[in-house]
């Protein structure tokens, strides 16, 4: 088992930490304010995001996308050497610039980021037998290795080997990422309902 720093507080960040702690990893909880939450789920330590993500060997940064190039960037230290798991989207993605998990990784060249389960509902990331279609968990990452290691995580969250996709490279998270132009209008016509792409053949 591995020592999993997530770094953010709120309903992404929360469902993972339960459910990685219950799998029997070590999980830290970084957030701004550590005092500001009220945590009754598994056990993990709360501590903030420097603390969080020197002491752990895979960093998962479920915080918002708007601002998360200079969050993270500032943390470069803290990060190196170590693999980001990058779930977040940006507010307004392009399809054809540079994806948030590329930039990323331009500002933190000695840190390996991998994307991944960012094209759904935060409940089924920890859930994916929750829907009654599979859904697709992608993979996009420049590293092999650090893909394998996030890809035996996501097993622990539950999801079969089958459901994964490794799409390649970074640049293929800008087509992950523009899933969330889709997103606006899903919610208008279903309501705030779980949801995940996936990839029907």
């Amino acid at each position: 088992m591995s020592t999993i720093g997530i770094l953010g507080s709120g309903r992404v960040a929360t469902a993972l930490a339960n459910k990685l702690a219950t799998a029997g990893h070590e999980v830290a909880l970084g957030t701004r304010n550590a005092d500001a939450l009220n945590w009754a789920g598994a056990p993990i330590t709360i501590a903030d995001y420097e603390s969080t993500a020197r002491g752990a060997q895979i960093i998962i940064n479920a915080t918002p996308g708007d601002g998360a190039i200079e969050r993270l960037g500032a943390l470069a230290a803290a990060l190196a050497n170590k693999i980001l798991v990058d779930v977040s989207n940006p507010h307004s993605p392009s399809g054809s610039e540079p994806s948030l998990a590329e930039q990323l990784q331009t500002a933190l060249p000695a840190t390996r980021v991998v994307k991944t389960l960012n094209t759904m509902f935060f409940t089924v990331m920890t859930d994916p037998h929750s829907l009654r279609v599979p859904p697709t968990a992608f993979l996009s990452g420049n590293d092999d290795s650090a893909k394998a290691v996030v890809t035996a995580l996501l097993t622990d969250l539950d999801w079969p080997a089958e459901w994964i996709e490794d799409l390649g490279d970074l640049s293929t998270a800008r087509g992950t990422e523009a899933l969330m132009l889709l997103v606006p209008s899903l919610i208008r016509n279903r309501g705030f309902v779980p949801f995940a792409l996936t990839v029907a053949a």
